[in-house]
């Protein structure tokens, strides 16, 4: 038996979203259904997307225009820390070891998915750095394939640009109170590649 036409409508909707399929669409319908409380989500829905925002300067999500981290006079100007989604901005945020700027790629390179240079706010990113304020940018993109050829996409538009801006990004290794094996392939090699000598070789006189 088909469902009504508006819960089937619903159902299409929650079907839309990353990650959910037929299946967990009809559940996430389902509940709303039967949960009072849930009546409350179309209102919700409606003032997130008529008070949220992106910053025309970093692209993150904000109430107000600029955000309140680029607006901020205690935050050091001359670096800026680039990132993949606005959730990368609130983990960063969390740890409280960066004072700086941010810059919101909204997303990173993925052909398969269609997400090109394009799409992404790289070209926000290299006429922030043309305004001559800003001395470091450090690539926080992830430490994938996409991430990496995200990476290269900015250092080479900002190449590209001319930008006399140092360029770095995170270090990447065995995390601290981890196992080694429980880590990804790609994790070790990457700390095999960047370990620290703690002692020399020496020679017999």
């Amino acid at each position: 038996m088909a469902y009504p036409a508006p819960l089937e409508r619903l159902i299409k909707v929650f079907e839309c979203f990353p990650g959910i399929g037929r299946r967990s669409a009809e559940r996430l319908a389902f509940h709303l259904l039967r949960d009072p409380e849930a009546a409350t989500l179309a209102s919700v829905i409606e003032d997130a997307l008529a008070r949220t925002r992106r910053c025309s300067e970093c692209y993150n999500v904000a109430e107000a225009d600029p955000c309140g981290i680029c607006s901020d006079p205690a935050r050091k100007r001359d670096g800026v820390f680039v990132v993949e989604e606005p959730r990368d901005v609130e983990a960063v945020e969390r740890t409280g070891a960066w004072g700086g700027l941010y810059h919101v790629l909204m997303g990173a390179l993925n052909p398969a998915e269609g997400t090109e240079s394009a799409h992404l706010t790289i070209a926000g990113l290299v006429k922030r750095v043309q305004r001559g304020e800003i001395r470091e940018v450090i690539l926080g993109t992830d430490p994938d394939s996409e991430g990496e050829a995200t990476a290269l996409a900015v250092l080479q538009a900002l190449d590209a640009a001319g930008a006399r801006v140092g360029v770095s990004r995170l270090a990447r290794g065995v995390p601290a109170g981890s196992a080694l094996e429980y880590l990804h392939r790609g994790v070790i090699e990457d700390a095999l590649a960047a370990r620290v000598a703690l002692r020399k070789e020496t020679t017999n006189p």
